[in-house]
């Protein structure tokens, strides 16, 4: 159990007091996590009134027949202090500049950046099961609705780069031109909103494929025409980037879209160059079987054959797919026939005894499900990664996630120009 789940404060004036903060309550857990992460820099200036507030707070209401004074809850906050490097990814010692994290999902931009001496100073998150992965990992816990101004103001000013993985939305342009204000209403419109207030050096968007033909270009266009003529930004002609290219077995295209405030006087970009090596499936395969419960039952087995076959009947191309250990892996996606598509063969079974309430029998031929932890090495998440959720929300959450190295590549490119 680590420091934000359960925090032991002993002999504090007079009184012993045990302190557990678990779930975040609005952004009071995000303010304080915020805050003991940036006690060394600046920034610590934006959450250290608030933190203080919650954390005295936090301390009456649950001890009531105590007398919690400021000096208590600062003991508290310096208690705490002690106990934030005691998880897996810390942020670097000596950062080479600032990034905050936009609809963050589990932190595959945070993991990236933080790679190339990165620190985050401000995270985003509304998912609450992605927000405990989050926690788990880096110590933090995101703030929430990214579209409040509650959240928005505890963004700081002074970071170098905004990076946002921001979901894609039509706009009502109709009979307009398509600026700032017909944005409204999405959440590209709030991201546009930081990016006036805050003025960062560099912005790293990423999106789907289809943004480019969304709404028949209509979206892309709307979005290169606030960055480039409402916010004044140079931003090179965005381009889709293949997680394959990058040194993960998945065919993964998403876009991306990079910017520079014209005062950092950078008029060109190059995006980085794919890495002429291939990578396998078996590359990143489980090293042993893995869990009966991932093996799929003869019924479902046969499900999905006749499936496939009626599609076929109709034209469709639609249906399961079994990849090769010496095959790279279909893009993983939430939902529909995400993990049917990415289904693999292992014949190291030896115990077909169900784990779980199945129909029919445990399959003879070997064919599994990919486990969580091989959706997260498809996205370059490294082993020491923690997935503290259960399989359905770890899915979610990986097919979810930005690759990591595709990201790395390209920022890495990003902060040439700004270092």
């Amino acid at each position: 159990m680590n420091f934000l789940e359960k925090i032991k404060i002993e002999d504090i004036g007079n009184s012993k007091v045990k302190v557990r903060l678990i779930e975040p309550v609005n952004n009071k857990m995000a303010v304080i996590t915020h805050y003991l992460h940036n006690n060394t820099n600046g920034v610590s200036k934006k959450y250290k009134k608030d933190a203080q507030l919650y954390v005295k707070e936090y301390l009456e209401n649950n001890y009531p027949d105590e007398q919690i004074t400021s000096k208590v809850a600062e003991s508290a906050i310096q208690y705490l202090l002690l106990e934030i490097d005691n998880i897996p990814f810390p942020a670097p010692e000596k950062p080479l500049f600032k990034f905050i994290d936009l609809f963050a999902g589990i932190g595959g931009f945070r993991m990236a950046m933080q790679n190339l001496g990165g620190k985050c100073v401000f995270t985003s998150e509304w998912d609450k099961e992605a927000q405990r992965t989050y926690k788990t990992n880096f110590g933090e816990v995101p703030f929430g609705d990214i579209t409040k101004e509650e959240t928005k103001k505890y963004i700081p000013d002074d970071f170098d780069v905004l990076c946002a993985g921001f979901p894609c939305q039509a706009f009502s342009i109709a009979g307009k031109r398509g600026g700032f204000e017909d944005t409204r209403g999405t959440l590209f419109f709030d991201v546009a909103e930081i990016i006036k207030r805050k003025k960062p050096k560099a912005i790293f968007l990423e999106n789907v494929k289809g943004l480019r033909n969304h709404d028949k270009g209509k979206t892309l266009e709307t979005i290169l025409n606030v960055l480039r003529n409402d916010l004044n930004y140079y931003v090179p002609e965005p381009k889709i980037i293949n997680a394959k290219d990058f040194g993960v077995p998945q065919n993964r295209e998403r876009i991306y879209i990079i910017g520079f405030s014209k005062e950092s006087g950078i008029t060109e970009f190059n995006y980085p160059k794919p890495k002429n090596k291939k990578v396998a499936f078996s590359q990143i395969k489980e090293k042993y079987v893995p869990a009966t419960k991932y093996f799929l039952s003869t019924q479902y087995v046969q499900t999905l054959i006749n499936h496939k076959a009626r599609h076929e009947g109709k034209g469709n191309g639609f249906g399961y797919e079994i990849i090769s250990d010496d095959g790279i892996a279909n893009a993983i996606v939430v939902g529909g026939m995400g993990r049917e598509r990415n289904l693999v063969y292992d014949h190291r079974i030896t115990d077909y005894t169900p784990t779980t309430h199945i129909k029919g029998t445990v399959n003879r031929d070997g064919i599994r499900k990919m486990t969580p932890r091989e959706w997260a090495r498809l996205q370059g998440f490294p082993d020491g990664f923690l997935i503290p959720v259960a399989d359905a929300s770890a899915y979610k959450q990986f097919g979810n996630s930005v690759a990591v190295p595709a990201i790395q590549a390209t920022a890495k490119n990003i902060l040439e120009k700004l270092l």
